[in-house]
């Protein structure tokens, strides 16, 4: 026998749950097509369940019905990334806790997911950053969150050490969670605090830095080399381009980083485009190699 898709299934339940309220049944036209499953976990889009006709029927049951349907034991509605700390807005519906662990390419990420961001369309940037440390570096990642990008070097690569910067005291839980699950604790230094007060403690260490903040990282771009040492290094720099228009972000970036005040010549190593960010624009990280002018 065919098992029924969760499409399928999901418009059964809930249309149960219809029937037995008196709604109308035109509601299930307004089902959501997509969600974000993990571990025991399904997250509805934002807009999910908010036209009118669903007030007599939202609630905890339907919330129910929705596990049931999906076969997970709790259920959230994602909100916006808000804030200076990038925290997640998700709201839980159905289930005790908010605590996951997420497992992808063979890292644990534990993190509570109505506190914290995890992006699933950043994977392959995640294992890219597991590719590209270089034996016996110093790494400074000055956004960590809970460890994205540091997490997949550390395990994967063979840098000396990564120092971790966040200032979200729930993230910083999570990643040091993350550090011992994955075995890898002895290679990481978390500064919990603002990075404009604990990057520079870093000054001349790095052989690599990590600017994963979005929509703009600029902020930490001197921060990044500074934290350099005097040979240079690389820095990845994640940001918002227009979607047609890639080349005028990276050269735009390039610009603002030759314009601080340094001794070194910047070069691009590469550019990757690693999701859609929003209509018409794009997330990317840009590669560059910072070396001392001649």
């Amino acid at each position: 026998m065919h098992e029924q898709d969760p499409h399928g299934r999901l418009r059964e339940f809930v249309g149960q749950l219809i029937q037995q309220n008196g709604a109308d049944s035109s509601l299930l036209d307004t089902l959501p097509k997509r969600w974000e499953k993990f571990a025991d976990v399904v997250l509805m889009p934002r807009t999910a369940f908010t036209d009118e006709g669903w007030n007599d029927v939202r609630g905890p049951e339907l919330w129910s019905a929705i596990a049931s349907a999906l076969k997970v034991k709790r259920v959230g509605i994602i909100g916006e990334i808000v804030g200076e700390k990038r925290e997640s807005t998700v709201k839980l519906l159905h289930g005790e806790n908010d605590w996951v662990v997420r497992r992808e390419n063979g890292i644990d990420y534990g993190y509570n997911f109505t506190q914290c961001m995890f992006s699933a369309g950043n994977v392959n940037e995640r294992r890219r950053m597991g590719e590209v440390g270089g034996n016996g570096e110093t790494v400074v990642d000055l956004f960590s969150g809970i460890g994205y990008y540091s997490l997949p070097m550390l395990v994967y690569s063979r840098v000396n050490h990564i120092h971790c910067c966040e200032w979200n005291p729930v993230a910083v839980k999570a990643l040091e969670w993350s550090l011992d699950r994955n075995n890898v604790a002895n290679r990481c230094t978390i500064h919990e605090g603002d990075n404009r007060l604990t990057a520079p403690n870093l000054s001349g260490q790095a052989d690599r830095v990590i600017l994963g903040l979005l929509p703009t990282a600029e902020g930490g771009f001197k921060l990044a080399i500074d934290c350099l040492k005097k040979i240079g290094g690389s820095l990845h720099i994640h940001g918002i381009a227009p979607a047609s228009d890639h080349d005028s972000w990276v050269e735009e970036t390039i610009t603002k980083l030759s314009n601080l005040n340094h001794d070194f010549s910047i070069t691009k190593t590469s550019q990757v485009r690693v999701k859609s960010y929003a209509p018409h624009w794009d997330h990317i990280v840009l590669d560059v190699n910072l070396s001392p002018r001649a």
